[in-house]
């Protein structure tokens, strides 16, 4: 998508924690925004939302810690009543 300018820039990223997804995605937000940033282009921007919007915004999404009464964060051991 950047063309000619990703050409023009060395990256070089360190990424440490989370699985692999997790890491490529972080990487591929990392690169879009820097990109962004150095070449303060509104059009490169426009494109990258254009494509794919997680690519300049993260996912603010996150697993709902576990708690007591349940094997999970919302599920519950089975009441009987008999």
């Amino acid at each position: 998508l950047a063309g000619d300018l990703a050409n023009e820039v060395d990256i070089n990223i360190n990424v440490v924690g989370g699985g692999v997804m997790g890491q490529a995605e972080a990487a591929r937000m990392v690169i879009a925004k820097g990109l962004v940033q150095w070449s303060q282009d509104m059009d490169l921007k426009e494109k990258f939302i254009q494509y794919d919007r997680t690519m300049l915004v993260g996912d603010p999404r996150r697993s709902e810690p576990k708690k007591y009464g349940g094997p999970g964060a919302r599920a519950r051991k089975q009441k009987s009543y008999r």
